[in-house]
């Protein structure tokens, strides 16, 4: 809880020194078909967490969750969910209930000041499963530098992947998945979407999956640094 009141603070202090408001953007719509319903009447806790709903269902309300983000959310709180100091670094709010009734106040009904909108109302226009999912992305976004003691190897396993000679792909998959398992989340949700994470579910025996596990391992070391 002490997190989520560092948030709000930190939120309070964007909205006073922000230099635009958020109102003259769009929302974008977020397509929800592919989700667990989840009622009419708005939930103060995420309905999408794996042990709610399943890892197919969890995994794919990270995939459309990230999608939602990235198209309405992105500008103000950050590439990833990495905050430029705008506005609050949403990967801090607890992965419980006390963090999900703040986030989603904050979704249903945005934030003004002194008139001018800070963040929009997106709970009319995007609707509560949208809500929830891209709440599930922001919550499995790993820590700052949780990586770092890993991006050697990676790397190591990145190269050997683009040059097809993977050695052993069954034991390299295990350890990618042994990696993104010490992962940590900044919300503390026990596990983190990380390109470890990724590079493990993608990566078979199967030569032709290799091109994919490297590119994500790619694009997910690129960013870290």
């Amino acid at each position: 809880m002490k997190r989520t009141m560092l948030l709000a603070a930190a939120a309070a202090t964007a909205l006073a020194t922000s230099a635009f408001a958020h109102g003259d953007v769009t929302p974008q719509p977020v397509n929800t078909d592919a989700l667990p319903d989840v009622g009419e009447e708005w939930l103060i806790e995420n309905p999408y967490r794996a042990e709610a709903v399943g890892e197919e269902a969890w995994l794919k309300a990270i995939e459309i969750g990230s999608s939602g983000y990235n198209q309405n959310c992105a500008r103000c709180h950050g590439l990833g969910a990495v905050s430029g100091g705008l506005a609050p670094d949403l990967r801090y709010l607890e992965a419980e209930e006390y963090g999900d009734e703040w986030y989603v106040e904050r979704f249903q009904f945005g934030m003004t000041q002194n008139g001018i909108t800070k963040m929009p109302a997106f709970g009319e226009l995007l609707g509560q499963k949208a809500a929830w999912a891209i709440r599930t992305y922001i919550e499995t976004r790993p820590d700052d530098g949780a990586l770092d003691s890993h991006m050697t190897r990676l790397t190591e396993i990145r190269d050997h992947l683009l040059a097809g000679d993977l050695a052993d792909p069954v034991a390299v998959k295990a350890e990618l998945a042994e990696i993104a398992a010490s992962v940590e989340t900044g919300s503390g949700a026990p596990i983190a979407d990380s390109v470890a994470f990724e590079a493990s579910r993608a990566l078979t025996e199967d030569k032709s999956t290799w091109k994919h596990a490297a590119d994500l391992l790619t694009v997910g070391l690129s960013a870290a640094n």
